[in-house]
């Protein structure tokens, strides 16, 4: 790791790519530590839900729950072979621990990492050991309570060789706390012949800045799937995932955006192909409502026999949005097959005047083209469970009204 110096230099670097946000706007005091006993009874209750988090626990493996910077439930289920407890927590525990710390990102590569390092930011630990296979999906759910504050968080996710993991992780604003940031550090560690399906549904406020920064690193043979969902307005979002492939592993991102008015939203995904015969998939499907949508997919073919596919699709629904699809490929070997496809365009009108010819409003015919667009298959491979859920978000959409 580098020395504190270098990374408080950092604070002035600015992200990559998105908004740059004043760090110093966000002076309020987020360390208050709010315990909940039962989630079933929390004020907070509506706030999970709402971002694919059950309150009851039923069919889950475990919940760790943070409410601003400071954990507030964790509730391993008995079940062998898994271990969930807060980063600090881990860290005096396990003293191996410190091998996986600031190892997958760099904490000086922007403002927000430094932040997070120099703060001592806390997060969620989740292990899975090695030949043990979760039967039900680990939820943790990430909640803004505190407004004009920064929460700051650090996890690290380790699934170790013959391993398997399915993560549901929600994250939301309170309604008073609009005017606050999330910072989200993610460092993820897949073994050999193991595979994590990483799913987050998210519905932040309409001021509220997020920045997650994820790196994952996957070993030989292994599978590791990002899904990222956001339907309701955010203000400023901005998140380009990192994936590093083994040989024969594999990753696959999908992205499901809505840019409402005023909302500012850039993401996708970056994978390495480091491993011989490696495979990734980006996949990104948006709609700008009026807001800012940028989808980025980028893949660097490093090893023989590597393969890739970039597809982003788009429509706009109403003037003054925009929507901006980058696909990158980057090749350093003559062994690598890598595609890309992007799509930008609007609501059709024979599909429109068709529905409306069954009886269908114009609005209704917009809104139900609109939601079989995100409902087409953007997001394959989804616990059934958040499948349901997600259709269900999706159905309750403001989309087309």
């Amino acid at each position: 790791m580098p020395d504190s110096q270098t990374v408080k230099e950092a604070l002035n670097k600015k992200g990559a790519y998105g908004k740059d946000l004043d760090l110093d706007h966000y002076d309020a005091d987020a360390d208050k530590q709010v315990i909940v006993d039962d989630l079933r009874k929390s004020d907070y209750r509506k706030y999970m839900e709402n971002v694919g988090i059950v309150a009851d626990e039923m069919e889950r493996s475990g919940t760790l729950m943070f409410i601003d910077n400071n954990a507030s439930h964790c509730s391993p289920k008995v079940q062998e072979g898994l271990e969930i407890s807060t980063v600090k927590e881990a860290l005096a525990k396990h003293d191996g621990l410190k091998d996986f710390y600031w190892n997958a990102m760099d904490p000086t590569k922007d403002k927000y990492t430094a932040k997070t390092y120099l703060e001592d930011g806390d997060g969620y630990f989740v292990r899975v050991k090695s030949g043990y296979h979760i039967k039900y999906p680990l939820q943790t759910c990430m909640l803004l309570n505190t407004n004009r504050s920064a929460q700051k968080v650090h996890n690290i996710v380790i699934v170790e060789d013959d391993a398997s993991l399915e993560m549901i992780t929600g994250c939301s604003t309170a309604h008073h706390a609009d005017d606050s940031l999330h910072v989200g550090v993610s460092e993820i560690y897949i073994g050999d012949n193991s595979s994590l399906s990483f799913s987050m549904i998210h519905s932040w406020g309409k001021t509220t800045g997020v920045r997650p920064r994820t790196s994952t690193v996957v070993g030989k043979n292994s599978h590791y799937t990002n899904n990222y969902v956001i339907l309701n307005p955010v203000g400023s979002l901005q998140s380009f995932p990192s994936a590093i492939l083994g040989d024969n592993s594999s990753a696959t991102y999908n992205t499901m955006c809505i840019a409402h008015e005023s909302s500012d939203i850039d993401t996708g995904g970056l994978v390495y192909l480091n491993g011989r015969k490696s495979r990734a998939e980006i996949m990104s499907r948006s709609i700008s409502m009026g807001g800012k949508m940028c989808a980025r997919g980028r893949m660097v073919g490093n090893a023989p026999e590597a393969k890739g596919h970039l597809e982003c699709r788009s429509i706009i629904l109403k003037d003054g949005g925009t929507t901006l699809a980058i696909p990158e490929l980057e090749a350093h070997i003559a062994d690598v097959e890598m595609t890309h496809e992007a799509a930008v365009g609007k609501v059709a009108r024979d599909q429109i005047e068709y529905l409306m010819s069954r009886g269908l409003s114009e609005d209704d015919a917009v809104s139900m083209i609109v939601k079989g667009f995100l409902s087409g298959g953007s997001i394959n491979g989804l616990p059934e469970e958040l499948q349901k859920e997600l259709d269900e978000a999706i159905a309750k959409a403001n989309v087309g009204d």
